[in-house]
């Protein structure tokens, strides 16, 4: 395989370095308790949610007694545009405007939508908020955060449509931030305010991981095919004011009085279209049927505009703005170089294995491996992936797997050796196929 060497244990010698037999090496080894020496950890509870950093506290002990539903009516705050009075953004000339718009392909339907934010400081965000972008390190706003945010803030519904990959997360939790904490402070004892909605528990676990990182508020994370204990645990103990779910899961635990949809006020459903695809549509509109709140903000955010999306928009948002990123059907993304080989199946392994040396020869970090070059591998089944990941790690690769018969505790822990660039390779079904790395390939 050229210059290129692995620093990965083959499968015969027992996989990584954490001496584990199964197709990930999966189970134990050094990283977390249990026993045998083993278990799943790493800092992480069992459900796959983050421990909360020193920015929520070593513990969140609130009385046992403390209500966790609304009383009774709730009184919203939804406008919050003097947060926007003094920035640069209200005050760009109109011709500004419409050059950016048309240069980021942004197009926007409904009355009186205030003017974009091109810069961060044409926020005036909280302090936590800010030193929370300024620690990642980002820029300026991405078009859609630029363009959703004014939208958010003014108090409108709105409808966001843009590719994977676009920030569209950031353009809603920022404005869920400041909607938390413009509301009265009684509220934040009677349950979330905030409920982000997501088709899969691999995409919910993103979101959550976008909410942590700016620690400004607690939120738990809840997700179908995973063990329920250690979810209402954390439900329990941290009395989120965010809840991100599936909606299985969600509609389980409002059903059994876990969770109260009595205090929401800010409900927002992330890749809609995905949703409904996956046949959420009746729970999707049970569980908005039990929020009482007709003062909610409501966000949708969506890749396409298919009628059934659009159907769901008119029956739950009122008066919404609609902004557009790019084209509203399903198309490529232009920013990522795709190249097609056509190969019969028996060349399939010697392409993958060169490609696989050129990519990762030039890029191999020994000092940070969080920095090497990502790469997904698709696989049509989940056979195909558990057979081309044993022969890749029997080849000395650094590959690991995931599919729908993986438990999550696996998947998690895959998930995340994956981004830190400890496995810089992923073979995967489409269980994986929201963007997680720089280089894809489908088998």
């Amino acid at each position: 395989m050229g210059d290129f060497k692995p620093r990965y244990g083959n499968a015969n010698r027992g996989g990584y370095s954490n001496g584990y037999s199964s197709s990930n090496g999966f189970g134990g080894g050094s990283r977390g308790g249990g026993g045998g020496g083993g278990g799943y950890g790493g800092g992480y509870k069992s459900n796959g949610n983050k421990g909360f950093g020193s920015g929520f506290g070593s513990g969140y002990n609130r009385p046992r007694d403390v209500p966790v539903s609304a009383p009774g009516p709730i009184t919203v705050k939804r406008e919050f545009s003097n947060l926007l009075s003094n920035g640069m953004s209200q005050r760009r000339p109109s011709r500004e405007v419409e050059s950016y718009f048309q240069a980021e392909q942004i197009t926007m339907k409904g009355k009186d939508i205030p003017k974009p934010c091109l810069a961060f400081d044409d926020v005036e965000w909280n302090s936590r908020i800010f030193e929370g972008i300024k620690k990642q390190g980002y820029e300026k706003p991405t078009p859609i955060q630029a363009a959703g945010w004014p939208i958010a803030l003014s108090g409108r519904d709105m409808v966001g449509i843009a590719q994977t990959g676009s920030g569209k997360t950031m353009a809603y939790t920022l404005p869920a931030f400041v909607h938390i904490d413009g509301q009265a402070k009684e509220r934040r004892d009677w349950g979330p305010m905030v409920l982000i909605m997501a088709p899969t528990r691999e995409l919910a676990q993103q979101i959550q991981e976008v909410i942590d990182n700016f620690s400004v508020h607690r939120s738990v994370c809840v997700f179908g095919g995973a063990s329920k204990g250690p979810q209402i645990r954390d439900i329990q103990r941290y009395r989120p004011m965010i809840i991100v779910a599936t909606p299985g899961r969600l509609n389980d635990f409002i059903e059994s009085g876990i969770i109260s949809m009595s205090n929401i006020s800010f409900l927002v459903l992330d890749e809609a279209d995905r949703m409904l695809d996956m046949g959420f549509e009746p729970q999707i509109r049970q569980i908005i049927s039990q929020i009482p709140s007709k003062d909610r903000i409501t966000q949708m955010w969506s890749a396409t505009w298919p009628k059934e999306v659009k159907g769901l928009a008119e029956d739950f948002l009122q008066d919404y703005a609609q902004l557009n990123v790019g084209s509203l059907e399903l198309h490529a993304n232009h920013n990522i170089t795709q190249i097609v080989d056509v190969v019969e199946d028996r060349e399939k392994p010697a392409k993958l294995f060169a490609l696989l040396t050129e990519i990762h020869a030039s890029t191999t970090s020994a000092n940070d491996p969080s920095k090497e070059n990502k790469t997904i591998i698709f696989a049509a089944t989940k056979r195909d992936v558990d057979e081309l990941t044993r022969t890749m790690r029997s080849s000395g690769w650094p590959a690991m797997c995931i599919h729908g018969d993986k438990s999550q505790q696996e998947r998690d822990w895959v998930l995340r050796e994956f981004r830190n660039g400890k496995a810089p390779i992923l073979v995967a079904t489409d269980v994986a196929a929201r963007g997680l790395g720089r280089f894809l390939f489908f088998i």
